[in-house]
């Protein structure tokens, strides 16, 4: 049990240095001229709620990452696909915000989306109801590729 929790740990703070590193980013940027200007999606959740969505996800991909890593055999694979994630993750916050590039943004985004639902029902199925903790990953990239897609189609 210690390993797992070793593990879990170890996910866990490798996602909340993504989350801080992207943070960076978007602080400032979220009342910069640029971002405020841009016409958004009327189902942009208010801004606290990031912050939250994102600490849960996080928390939650740490419990799928830990039972994926501990269950499989290959685990540089695993750790290949999930630097691929964290990188596609903690690129997209200054492309968006720092660069206004929100196309090049929204390639980054459709990539991490299309990983993370790979994950989810590729690997999913080999750990359990633990599968469902990437869920919610899952279901926010469909919300944040939208709310993408709504900046450049309307801006």
């Amino acid at each position: 049990m210690k390993t797992k929790t070793f593990i879990y740990i170890t996910f866990l703070l490798l996602n909340f240095l993504a989350l801080g590193l992207g943070s960076m980013f978007t602080a400032d940027a979220v009342k910069a001229e640029w971002y405020t200007g841009l016409n958004k999606a009327p189902w942009t959740p208010p801004g606290w709620f990031f912050g939250f969505a994102w600490t849960t996800i996080m928390i939650l991909f740490s419990f799928f990452m830990m039972e994926w890593y501990h269950k499989t055999k290959d685990k540089s694979h695993v750790i290949k696909l999930y630097a691929l994630q964290w990188v596609l993750n903690v690129i997209w916050n200054p492309i968006f915000f720092y660069y206004e590039l929100p196309i090049p943004a929204v390639m980054v985004i459709i990539s991490l989306l299309s990983l993370v639902g790979w994950l989810l029902f590729k690997y999913g199925k080999g750990i359990g109801t633990w599968k469902w903790s990437i869920l919610p990953y899952f279901v926010w990239l469909v919300v944040a590729t939208s709310l993408n897609l709504y900046v450049i189609v309307f801006n």
